[in-house]
């Protein structure tokens, strides 16, 4: 029985194109709608028909009015279209091991599907990546390449900052491995700028807690893909910036971070380091802020089995964000809220081995927390797995476990494996049940 071909497929010589590829590298559908219709005589109400989209949607979109971003829609296209999925970040369609004539694009190695669940995981957050590549490439902030000795004006700090916030977006969604090239990127660029440009001293304090953001930025990008030495570098650099700017709140959030690094090698270290962290930003702080430092505070205090001090970090916290009267807080903090505060405290209390604690709260929290913080969630989840193993709950651990490593496929981190690895070894005792079994094969494969 012949395979059906849609009408709306797209002839593999426009697909190839450098203009329709760089429009479906864009998710730009509007544009490829513009171009079926222009060279491959397909009408927009084909389009329609087979899309699922209203005609004058189509049309619109053509026009440039509005975009395409549900994964649902996309994939819709790409089977009307007949676009290989690796040209949109999906995972290969099911027609086209069978329909791929000689010369259609070539899917780049290692992108031939499966069924198994991990890797179907991967295949979507490949693309989220491509999504979020995309949307950056048409929502950041411009700036005008400046000469040697040219002067910054004074706006520049602020489109500055406008930038490294939406570059900031890309954290949500993908591993440090992925983002650290683009975000040291922009923090060199800044201090190439500051160092061969003049500027008022009013603009260099600004430039200088810019740079201490963008700092912050690509040390927690280096941290997530597992380069620690540049981590610290840029942490250390961050604070001095900061220090040099007068901006309290992010020098001591450069300290907050320098903490949370050595937590695990030095604790001694690593609790002074978060204590002077919330002394340096003060009580002056924006509520959001304050929010920040303490409950990395009292993770400190946790990791140093401290667990007063850890319940009295978490109030100084939950004191913190009960302050905030809705006046604007950084954008560095704008993820901080009441479910970023009960993960942390479900994580400290599983630190603590207290898991009669730290099971409700992150099973409750984790059920708002969207997949497509992949990386995030598979590390709050092997905190709520772990708690389960302290309690015995060995069958439920397991299941938890095996979520955090499906979520955790394919992430550009090092840290969600890094997390599961000491429950994974504790479950070697209990190899006999068969959740245990098949979590521990799907680790090792």
């Amino acid at each position: 029985m012949t395979a059906y071909e849609p009408p709306t497929a797209l002839p593999r010589a426009l697909l190839n194109r450098a203009d329709m590829r760089a429009a479906i590298t864009a998710h730009d559908f509007g544009t490829v709608f513009l171009l079926a219709r222009a060279e491959a005589k397909i009408s927009y109400s084909k389009i329609a028909a087979e899309c699922g989209i209203k005609p004058e949607r189509v049309g619109a979109l053509a026009r440039g009015d509005g975009s395409v971003t549900t994964f649902e829609k996309i994939a819709t296209i790409a089977d009307a279209l007949r676009i290989p999925g690796h040209m949109l970040g999906l995972a290969p369609r099911t027609w086209e091991a069978t329909e791929q004539p000689p010369g259609y694009p070539a899917a780049p190695a290692g992108t031939t599907g499966t069924t198994r669940d991990g890797d179907s995981a991967v295949r979507r957050r490949g693309f989220f990546k491509a999504s979020a590549l995309a949307g950056l490439a048409v929502g950041l902030p411009e700036l005008t390449p400046l000469t040697t000795g040219h002067r910054i004006g004074r706006d520049i700090p602020d489109r500055l900052r406008q930038r490294t916030a939406r570059l900031r977006r890309l954290d949500d969604v993908l591993g440090g491995g992925d983002t650290y090239r683009v975000y040291l990127g922009e923090y060199q660029a800044t201090k190439a700028m500051m160092r061969e440009a003049g500027y008022t001293q009013q603009t260099g304090r600004a430039l200088l807690s810019v740079l201490a953001e963008q700092a912050q930025q690509a040390g927690w990008a280096a941290f997530d893909a597992g380069k620690h030495a540049d981590a610290r570098g840029l942490y250390e650099a961050s604070h001095q910036a900061a220090t040099e700017a007068g901006d309290a709140a992010l020098a001591g959030n450069a300290l907050a971070f320098l903490a949370y690094q050595r937590i695990n090698g030095d604790r001694a270290a690593g609790v002074e380091t978060a204590e002077q962290s919330c002394r340096t930003a003060g009580p002056g702080a924006p509520p959001g802020v304050r929010a920040l430092l303490h409950e990395r505070l009292a993770w400190a205090y946790a990791v140093a089995g401290r667990d007063s001090e850890t319940e009295r970090a978490l109030s100084a916290a939950e004191a913190a964000l009960s302050d905030g009267d809705g006046t604007p807080q950084p954008d560095w903090v704008a993820w901080v809220d009441r479910d970023e505060l009960r993960i942390m405290t479900g994580r400290c209390w599983t630190e603590l081995r207290h898991p009669l604690r730290a099971v409700p709260v992150l099973e409750d929290v984790l059920t708002r927390y969207d997949d497509t913080h992949a990386r995030d969630k598979s590390l709050y989840l092997s905190w709520l797995a772990e708690s389960y193993l302290t309690a015995r709950e060995v069958e439920q651990a397991a299941t938890v476990a095996g979520r955090a490593l499906d979520l955790s496929a394919g992430v550009a981190s090092v840290r969600p494996r890094q997390r599961l690895e000491p429950t994974l070894r504790q479950f070697s005792v209990y190899r006999d049940l068969p959740a245990v079994a098949e979590v521990l094969e799907r680790a090792r494969a």
